[in-house]
């Protein structure tokens, strides 16, 4: 659930972006909607009201959370402004150096990695375990942010967009569904133990 609602402004920037560019008026203000430079406004737009909406509910946002609402607002601004989209293109990229970054400092600073942080609750590992899937994650956000980079700077508007929102959506499940098996093993035993907890509670 929690991931959907992080997605919700991409899906909004997405079909921004899809439809044909038309003036609609506002308030007795002509304004132009679709294409890129309208779906960035309403890509800052959807953000701040999507995070906004769950610092109010939650009374918080997590670290992950505030550096994707911060990096939009800083990246969307200049492009909305200046007409450029070089300043978006950069969005993807640095989030996941930042993201890279944080999962390392993890390691040296706090209790634990930060994908235990993100995982814990529901899955019971080794402090190995956690330490493996932490340094998986860190290349992870590291060799993501370069394909972004390349593919927002060599390839097309309409593959850069699309790349964007869905591409980066289908590596990244792969990715969690590869770390199953290292997972698989650890979820079991969790489910054993609340099974043999049942069966005593029961007797």
């Amino acid at each position: 659930m929690k991931q959907f609602i992080d997605y919700i402004p991409l899906l909004v920037f997405f079909s921004v972006w899809a439809m044909d560019e038309r003036a609609i008026n506002i308030a007795g203000f002509d304004h132009s909607i679709g294409g890129v430079f309208s779906a960035a406004e309403f890509l800052l737009v959807a953000s701040i009201l999507v995070y906004g909406s769950l610092f109010v509910y939650q009374k918080r946002l997590d670290k992950f959370q505030w550096i994707t609402l911060v990096a939009v607002v800083l990246f969307c601004i200049p492009t909305i402004i200046f007409r450029n989209t070089d300043f978006l293109k950069w969005k993807a990229p640095i989030v996941n150096w930042i993201f890279a970054t944080v999962f390392l400092a993890s390691r040296f600073f706090g209790d634990k990695p930060a994908i235990e942080h993100m995982m814990g609750h529901a899955i019971i590992a080794p402090k190995e375990v956690w330490h493996k899937l932490n340094t998986m994650w860190i290349f992870y956000f590291i060799v993501l942010g370069a394909i972004n980079l390349i593919v927002a700077f060599t390839l097309s508007e309409d593959l850069w967009i699309k790349f964007k929102v869905f591409g980066n959506l289908i590596l990244t499940f792969g990715f969690v569904f590869a770390q199953m098996p290292i997972l698989a093993k650890y979820i079991e035993v969790e489910d054993e133990v609340e099974n043999d907890k049942t069966k005593e509670e029961s007797t």
